[in-house]
């Protein structure tokens, strides 16, 4: 049986792990560095690296301090943020990254999954939504969480997956850090649509919240947090040892 991951998140700013709520607020957490080796040493199964405001600034990566998290850990890496063309995914490639996460690029060039796909392979393409309800319609957010794009979020995961899109990553902005626990109404409607692995991510707030999202959504293969974990409020290996004990196929 195919084992549930459980993902930390380094949300970066400024060379700095940050965090906030429903993607506002910000506050500076650890280094990236520190964080990535305690996590990669500490029973993770994978990390993603996001550069949170390279989109909205416009400009490439901080590629100095992805190198130095990268050699830092022994686990997979999938790093975003301003991630606009496949010289990007080059970039991010040769700085140790095993996949690379596109959001508004392909938003802004919805040529860039198919184009990426095709020189990388679908397994190091990972589609990451931005979604937040409006008018109780799933619509795709860009830059951060800043821009309503207006599109109906089910169908551009669909068009991505289909485009080549190896992995899909569902960030709720209605309940990111709010740890409430995960959007399952969301990710349901996710995991019908598409065939390939969906990461949840956003409002995780204890173990329990994991063990719901496992259960209720066996589709969902992957969960994503970030501050429970930055704060020492969920630890992952007694996380993963509960969520075995739950019958929840974890790697210990």
């Amino acid at each position: 049986m195919i084992t549930k991951r459980i993902i930390p998140c380094l949300d970066v700013k400024d060379g700095r792990v940050v965090k906030g709520v429903n993607f506002a607020g910000l506050s500076d957490v650890s280094s990236p560095v520190e964080l990535a080796k305690r996590y990669s040493d500490g029973g993770a199964d994978e990390l993603v690296f996001y550069d949170i405001t390279a989109s909205a600034e416009g400009r490439k990566l901080f590629t100095d301090i992805l190198c130095e998290t990268a050699r830092s850990v022994f686990i997979p890496l999938t790093v975003g943020g301003g991630i606009r063309t496949t010289a990007d995914f080059e970039r991010v490639l040769a700085c140790g990254a095993d996949k690379v996460s596109v959001n508004s690029g392909a938003i802004a060039d919805p040529s860039l999954i198919g184009k990426a796909a095709k020189l990388y392979g679908d397994q190091c393409v990972v589609l990451s939504v931005d979604i937040k309800r409006v008018d109780g319609v799933f619509r795709v957010f860009a830059k951060g969480g800043r821009e309503n794009t207006g599109m109906e979020a089910i169908e551009w995961i669909r068009r991505c997956v289909a485009d080549g899109a190896g992995e899909v990553v569902v960030n709720s902005i209605d309940t990111d850090g709010v740890k409430g626990g995960f959007d399952l109404e969301m990710l349901d409607a996710v995991c019908d649509a598409v065939s390939v692995p969906v990461i949840a991510s956003g409002g995780a707030g204890c173990i329990d919240d994991f063990l719901t999202l496992f259960h209720t959504l066996p589709k969902v293969d992957a969960g994503l947090a970030a501050s429970i974990f930055h704060f020492g409020e969920v630890d992952i290996r007694d996380l993963k040892t509960r969520m075995a004990q739950d019958g929840i196929p974890a790697r210990l």
